[in-house]
């Protein structure tokens, strides 16, 4: 009954992709209601604490986005990006990962790939190099950030083993470092991605089309405006960044918090948003009217239905899987993370990895340290190329360069993505040797 069960819970998650928006949360919901009546299977456990953490968070950071802070913020970014444009396939990727990492979600690159594929084209620099690597990048970021449902969610199963003293100090000490190393190699493959503008006999083809080579040289020739931002989008910024260096600082010491990781997040980031109603001046209804908002809530029921339907299938089969694993993963402890990887290519989600697979670790005896390590291998949303921040990638260049190829997974984003997991990863395990 496990592989008639497993090919129901990958054919579900395979259609709920396809379907995009909510299809794979209603999908998820769908298969447990499948296993429970169906199968007779223990309903599982709904990813409760992940989603009030991705909600809570993005009530912040669209209050962030209404006050005029979410702009400001992205002007830093852009300057930053104008003013090292030779080496945009470095310093874009970076530009996103920090700025994702401090707005705990990924969905911030939107107004940074534009840009990225703007600059890229006036140097002549070929965009798929630096936009292929800047969407990884932003999806390494949520796994280093201290505000990210997926962060809490692994020090959460940790803080479970008994005995076990893992703070979020020690999860970012190694995750951090090591991403940025990882980020560092996926840059310099993406560097070599394809063929100059110049020799690329398909942008050749295209530049013959009046059209396009119009609204390149359009594209080129624009030059971006200064802008200028008031005092309640300047203040705001300084509100929500305040409210992630307490959560960093109460993730650290432990002593200091009264309730879990999960609720101190949580209630932060609700008074952050609250605070910002006053300091940037917005009333409350633009909160939930914005871009940022809505996403994220779409978020939170994919997450819902498909982590709901995981956890019961893993659930149930724990045991058969706990003796298939055991031998393998004591012996070999980094095969979980290819375990980890293929599962995160499947939810389309880091929080949802984790709270699916992590458990299993923990079960089959693999040590905190290398869990740790193990805990980027959830960024493999990017292998199905079907994941918002990849078709926004290819939308947002004009060349044509950036995109998925015949066999629908050599597209642009594979090879940055697997060095990048692969070396990040790596960096983890000897990280966390020294660490812990």
């Amino acid at each position: 009954m496990f592989w008639i069960q497993l090919f129901i819970l990958l054919t579900l998650i395979l259609v709920g992709a396809r379907m995009q928006g909510i299809g794979l949360g209603l999908m998820g919901a769908f298969g447990t209601l499948i296993f429970v009546y169906g199968f007779g299977l223990p309903i599982g456990k709904a990813p409760i604490d992940v989603m009030l953490i991705i909600l809570c968070v993005i009530t912040a950071a669209s209050s962030l986005q209404a006050s005029g802070g979410m702009d400001y913020l992205i002007n830093i970014a852009e300057k930053i990006i104008r003013k090292n444009p030779n080496h945009i396939t470095f310093v874009g990727p970076f530009v996103t990962f920090i700025f994702t990492m401090l707005a705990g979600t990924a969905h911030i690159c939107y107004s940074l790939l534009p840009i990225i594929s703007e600059v890229s084209l006036k140097k002549n620099i070929r965009p798929e190099r630096p936009l292929s690597i800047a969407v990884i990048a932003a999806h390494f970021g949520i796994t280093a950030s201290p505000i990210s449902a997926a962060t809490i969610a692994i020090l959460g199963e940790l803080n479970a083993i008994p005995g076990n003293t893992i703070s979020l100090g020690n999860v970012l000490a190694i995750v951090f470092p090591a991403t940025v190393i990882g980020l560092f190699a996926g840059a310099l493959v993406a560097s070599q991605l394809g063929k100059e503008l110049n020799q690329d006999p398909e942008f050749i083809d295209k530049l013959n089309d009046p059209a396009f080579a119009n609204s390149l040289k359009e594209l080129q020739s624009k030059s971006s405006k200064p802008s200028s931002f008031n005092q309640s989008a300047k203040s705001s910024v300084f509100v929500f960044l305040s409210g992630v260096f307490l959560i960093v600082i109460l993730g650290m010491f432990s002593s200091l918090r009264k309730t879990s990781m999960a609720e101190t997040i949580q209630l932060i980031m609700l008074c952050v948003a609250l605070i910002n109603l006053f300091v940037g001046k917005i009333n409350p209804a633009q909160i939930s009217q914005a871009s940022i908002f809505k996403t994220g809530a779409q978020a939170v029921l994919c997450i819902f239905g498909v982590v709901w339907m995981s956890d019961t299938f893993i659930s149930a089969n724990q045991s058969f899987l706990t003796i298939k694993l055991q031998s393998i993963v004591t012996e070999y402890p980094w095969v979980f993370s290819i375990a980890t990887f293929l599962t995160a290519s499947l939810l389309f989600s880091q929080a949802a990895t984790v709270k699916a697979i992590m458990p299993l670790g923990i079960k089959l005896g693999i040590l905190p340290a290398s869990l740790i390590a193990m805990y980027p291998a959830v960024n493999a949303d990017f292998v199905i190329p079907s994941y918002p921040t990849l078709v926004a990638a290819i939308n947002f260049d004009k060349t044509g360069t950036t995109k998925i190829g015949r066999f629908l997974l050599n597209h642009s984003f594979m090879l940055p993505g697997l060095v990048t997991t692969f070396v990040t990863v790596l960096s983890g395990f000897v990280l966390s040797r020294l660490i812990l």
